[in-house]
């Protein structure tokens, strides 16, 4: 095997990178209704490998990825739905203690937009739960992936698993494939580590579910903002 050497590798013209970059973070989305049909096996390896890509703490790569297809997806999808309709959460990392402030606002925005995308109104407390329900339903993805790290590695590791799920996502856009990231598929973690015979010492980070979108659904009609850079950066220093 030839040693690597980073100058062997061609480097991409940083203005037409840029702009195809750009396109992707724009046109990606968390996508809440999938079409039926699998995405190819050579495509989602691809994605894969390009996720491989990730930088991780020591270059520690903690992420460990399940990938379901075709039946096993579907077990999966109805003992999820089957053992979250009567099992309260419960997490290996802990969820949000609390949103607050604007964190609160932007979390409201984004669930006012999907329920009124579907139809649901606000004081519809049980079409709410049919729509949250949908989460262990996958959205009908034909494939989820379910992203685990070493206990050891700690709060670090789930960071690194996160960066390793936007680059998923991004590598998924690229190649046409619609995803969404799901920290409810965590929500009972106990159960997910079972499902899959994983070990006591990995821990479940979230799931993705991907596919192909359905266009015309109506809970992939709404995208949600991002805040200016005003309120997200402070500048220390001058030019």
């Amino acid at each position: 095997m030839a040693e690597y050497s980073p100058g062997a590798e061609p480097r991409p013209e940083s203005p037409a990178a840029a702009d195809t970059l750009e396109s992707l973070l724009a046109a990606r989305y968390s996508c809440r209704a999938f079409r039926g049909e699998k995405v190819d096996r050579t495509i989602i390896e691809r994605i894969l490998q390009m996720a491989q890509r990730t930088a991780s703490w020591c270059n520690a790569q903690p992420w460990q990825v399940i990938v379901t297809a075709g039946p096993a997806t579907e077990r999966f999808r109805q003992a999820y739905l089957a053992f979250a309709a009567s099992n309260a959460p419960a997490t290996d990392l802990p969820f949000p203690r609390e949103y607050r402030g604007v964190h609160l606002q932007r979390r409201r925005e984004s669930g006012l937009q999907l329920y009124r995308s579907v139809g649901i109104e606000r004081a519809d407390l049980e079409g709410r739960r049919r729509q949250e329900r949908e989460n262990f339903r996958l959205f009908g993805a034909p494939h989820v992936a379910i992203v685990t790290t070493d206990e050891a590695l700690g709060v670090y590791g789930a960071i690194d698993c996160g960066a390793w799920v936007s680059n998923f996502m991004l590598a998924a856009q690229s190649l046409g494939v619609a995803s969404i990231a799901q920290g409810a598929l965590a929500a009972h973690s106990g159960f997910v580590r079972r499902f899959f015979g994983l070990g006591e010492d990995r821990r479940v980070v979230c799931g993705v579910s991907f596919g192909y979108e359905d266009t015309a659904h109506p809970a992939n009609g709404f995208r949600t903002s991002r805040a200016p850079l005003g309120e997200v950066v402070s500048w220390v220093g001058s030019d």
